[in-house]
């Protein structure tokens, strides 16, 4: 299924891309979440992912803080998150991905935020999450599922319409998300009130 799916936002054109990246912001800024948020962490699309740019775009004008997701230090297989103001030189991880430089930028746990915007390759209606497969966001988010009385971030999957798929295997350690966002809309999990710790 991953590379069905992973062939399938790969096949979109350029133009599509563009069109669904658009709408996906237009979305999120109409959804609840966009009132609520003073931080939030991204990513830097890559293989055909809904590009997040022109959301950003959006949530800077609105004030907000922005982070991107950086790899620990080997041996561990987890992310911090660091703050991707307007400008940030970025360098090449050991995969290849671009990301910045922990030791320029201010970095945060994942609790120090409002939301983490997370790729996927596919989603199911259950919010389920299919990722590439090396599991880094589930590992860093692991401890989230047991934060129930003060706050944790809402973890919201960015994608296309066409990587949902009517059902997908949860393993034990995979983390659900709180909402989907694709071009077509905006489809949150009925949630607790956030508790605020701030």
């Amino acid at each position: 299924m991953r590379n069905r799916m992973r062939s399938r936002r790969q096949a979109l054109a350029p133009r599509e891309q563009r069109r669904h990246a658009l709408q996906l912001a237009r979305n999120f800024t109409c959804s609840p979440l966009f009132l609520r948020c003073r931080s939030l962490a991204v990513y830097l699309a890559a293989d055909g992912e809904i590009d997040p740019a022109p959301l950003v775009e959006r949530v800077r004008r609105a004030g907000m803080r922005v982070f991107l997701p950086v790899l620990r230090p080997r041996p561990s297989r987890a992310l911090w998150f660091t703050e991707y103001p307007p400008g940030t030189l970025l360098r090449r991880n050991r995969f290849g991905i671009p990301e910045p430089d922990i030791r320029r930028q201010r970095s945060v746990p994942p609790w120090g935020l409002d939301l983490v915007l997370m790729p996927l390759v596919a989603f199911d209606p259950q919010y389920n999450r299919l990722g590439m497969g090396g599991g880094f966001y589930d590992r860093t988010l692991a401890s989230l599922l047991r934060r129930r009385y003060w706050h944790r971030p809402r973890l919201i999957g960015l994608a296309h319409e066409l990587q949902r798929v009517p059902a997908l295997t949860a393993a034990g350690w995979d983390v659900p998300l709180d909402a989907v966002i694709t071009e077509q809309g905006f489809y949150p999990r009925q949630l607790p009130p956030q508790a605020n710790s701030r």
